[in-house]
């Protein structure tokens, strides 16, 4: 009699980790899927033949086995030069997005709480669009527009923590409420930025402003792609070490502290990271809304609060979820900025889950 609750209590225990395998193929097929169809115009003349072909023929390992391209189609130029690294920073954005909100939310302990809500988008979106506005964005090898972007956006977010420390303690509610402040300040001067725009005329510029304000993954390139694989991968490594002490902090500061964590220190880690994986993302993809506030809910109702499995979840879900968004504008939406699709969907999924919640 005594087996039976026990094994029941263990196959709940095993419960969680088993959506991990389903999400990571979904999140494999859908990037096939993304990547095959790339938009509609073309979508007919792209087998999933050829993509395999042309992804082969750039892995060394198989490259001699795979029957070369026809040299008249372009299908090379197009798969790999854009299909496929829109497709991947795709994936990582909504990835790094969706962690940082996990860890944000839980460290503040808000579930409003959110990785724009502290003040690193706002500031990466000035920086971005102050280059564009410029002309500058083929400085530094093509690096000027995200390495503005990521340099703003760490800078909103070193002028936050300092306006919410005291007596060298950080308090999570003034953070929040400085991120908002710091945030909306940066933001002002972004209409400024496109009143400057629209008076010099220059209708390319305008588009590219407005297509980095709405959150567009078109112009993610191979180096824009390692620029975020490297902050990325930092920042989700600092996350993911941290998946014990977020657990901790969801005890209570107190609590956290009486069993051993680094309550400051910590914040800073979590901060640091969040800031990096914010900015990278803004930087090469613009304000990709909803994803790092709706996802890690949704994380949560799937898996539960043990940051050891959400952390992973959110991770594979976020990318799965911008990855499904970006194929809706691609291939129903006529190329609309996949922001605006996250925001049409993120803000009623949101809703529904607030009132679940109160329920």
């Amino acid at each position: 009699m005594s087996e039976e609750p026990q094994t029941h209590s263990h196959a709940k225990k095993r419960r969680p980790q088993r959506i991990l395998i389903p999400l990571l193929a979904l999140l494999i097929g859908m990037t096939f899927v993304n990547i095959w169809m790339g938009d509609k115009m073309v979508s007919e003349e792209v087998t999933p033949r050829i993509v395999l072909q042309v992804i082969g023929t750039h892995i060394p390992v198989v490259s001699a086995h795979v029957p070369p391209l026809p040299p008249d189609t372009f299908w090379d130029s197009m798969i790999w030069e854009a299909r496929i690294p829109r497709v991947l920073g795709g994936v990582l954005v909504g990835a790094m997005l969706a962690m940082a909100g996990v860890a944000f939310q839980s460290f503040l302990q808000n579930p409003l709480a959110d990785p724009y809500m502290v003040g690193v988008s706002s500031g990466a979106a000035l920086g971005s669009v102050v280059v564009i506005l410029l002309g500058g964005t083929g400085l530094l090898f093509g690096w000027a527009q995200p390495f503005a972007a990521f340099i703003m956006g760490l800078l909103a977010t070193a002028i936050v923590y300092f306006m919410a420390q005291k007596q060298g303690r950080l308090s999570s509610q003034t953070f929040l409420l400085a991120g908002i402040v710091v945030g909306t300040f940066f933001w002002s001067f972004v209409p400024l930025i496109i009143s400057l725009a629209n008076r010099a005329g220059n209708l390319d510029r305008q588009s590219a402003i407005l297509s980095q304000l709405l959150g567009n993954l078109q112009d993610i390139s191979w180096h824009k792609l390692g620029l975020l694989a490297v902050f990325g991968t930092l920042g989700v490594l600092m996350l993911w070490s941290g998946a014990n002490e977020l657990n901790l902090m969801a005890l209570g500061e107190e609590s956290a502290a009486h069993l051993g964590v680094n309550i400051e220190g910590f914040k800073r880690r979590v901060i640091l990271a969040g800031a990096l994986v914010t900015a990278g993302a803004v930087s090469v993809a613009g304000i990709i809304a909803f994803v790092g506030l709706v996802v890690p809910h949704i994380a949560r109702r799937l898996v539960g609060p043990d940051h050891r499995i959400l952390l992973p979840t959110a991770f594979l879900l976020g990318g799965l979820v911008l990855t499904c968004a970006d194929w809706l504008s691609r291939v129903y939406l006529a190329q609309l900025e996949v922001g605006v699709i996250t925001s049409l969907i993120g803000a009623p999924v949101f809703c529904y889950l607030l009132r679940q919640r109160l329920r």
